[in-house]
């Protein structure tokens, strides 16, 4: 299976090591917007400048897209799904369904798939919490993110004017976790659930007050939360912030019977979020080009896939293995 990254930030860093450990997988290239003799890919792939990809629709079975979700991923993959089989990691909760309407209409007419909002959350997370409705109708599901560093989150900072650089990290309040794990099913808000730490490099000159408003006002991203925004410098950011861990957890209580509690948890803990996040968009990918050969088009997401879709294992070593 050939794939094409789009993108060498974070993100498309993680994909690439996610390609190299399946083995039915080859990495046909790696495209940016940038000059692509100023990207230096650690796996030694050919770089391509972003203007290529339609003349290299035979060379490309699927793309994964690795841009930010604020203003990339709503042009782009709608734009390649017109051309490829494309995957990404679409993370706007509110903007969800007017993506997948996007993209799946540029799918369809291309004859393509296209699975958005691939990765941990949504992504797995969203399975879980799917499933435990589904298995305890009528209980409550609660979603904690973090401590960690938000990509999506950091990159929509960078995009302000007079921002150089910024790191976001998502915090759960404790009290809110602890009451939701001990069965209380408390009714928590947005802003009860989670706090919002903002580190932020200015650039020299740039009005820090018009940026802090600028981030605190942001809607989807914080304007529901109480946020922190601290200004730091180059050297700070390198030294403290470098790391992108990450994870959470989906808690879901419900009862059966005459009042018998029951209560799921799916945790993460990860070293690192864009290489977890690039594990699970690689695996995607693997059913993006199966669905494709069997003549399905059009969006997808991962509650529309089934989990042997993603294995690169038969269904017979499914069965004996993992069942």
């Amino acid at each position: 299976m050939k794939v094409g990254i789009l993108g060498y930030g974070n993100l498309g860093r993680g994909v690439e090591y996610a390609v190299e450990k399946n083995d039915d997988m080859e990495l046909v290239g790696v495209f940016t917007r940038r000059d692509p003799g100023s990207v230096s890919v650690r796996s030694g792939a050919k770089t391509y400048h972003v203007d290529d990809l339609p003349n290299m629709k035979d060379d490309i079975d699927v793309l994964i897209i690795c841009g930010g979700s604020a203003t990339d991923l709503p042009e782009m993959t709608p734009k390649y799904a017109g051309m490829f089989n494309v995957i990404d990691s679409f993370d706007t909760h509110a903007r969800i369904p007017e993506h997948f309407s996007n993209v799946d209409e540029a799918a369809k007419k291309a004859g393509k798939i296209g699975i958005i909002s691939c990765g941990w959350d949504p992504g797995m997370f969203s399975l879980n919490r799917l499933y435990s409705m589904s298995v305890l109708p009528g209980g409550k599901d609660y979603t904690f993110w973090g401590k960690g560093v938000s990509q999506g989150h950091s990159d929509a900072i960078r995009r302000i004017e007079g921002v150089k650089d910024a790191r976001q990290y998502t915090v759960p309040v404790p009290a809110a976790l602890d009451a939701v794990r001990s069965g209380q099913n408390p009714e928590l808000t947005t802003r009860q659930k989670h706090t919002r730490e903002c580190f932020v490099v200015a650039e020299d000159g740039a009005d820090q007050e018009a940026i802090r408003q600028a981030i605190v006002t942001m809607p989807n991203y914080f304007a529901d939360y109480d946020t922190t925004v601290t200004f730091i410098s180059e050297e700070e950011m390198k030294r403290d912030h470098s790391g992108l861990p990450h994870g959470g957890s989906v808690i879901y209580t419900g009862e059966t019977g005459e009042g018998n509690k029951h209560v799921i948890e799916y945790k993460l803990n990860l070293d690192s979020n864009p290489e977890f996040t690039g594990s699970v968009l690689a695996a995607y990918a693997r059913a993006a080009y199966r669905m494709n050969k069997n003549g399905e088009s059009g969006a997808r997401t991962v509650f529309d896939i089934a989990p042997v879709m993603i294995s690169p294992l038969s269904g017979d070593e499914i069965r004996a293995h993992y069942l």
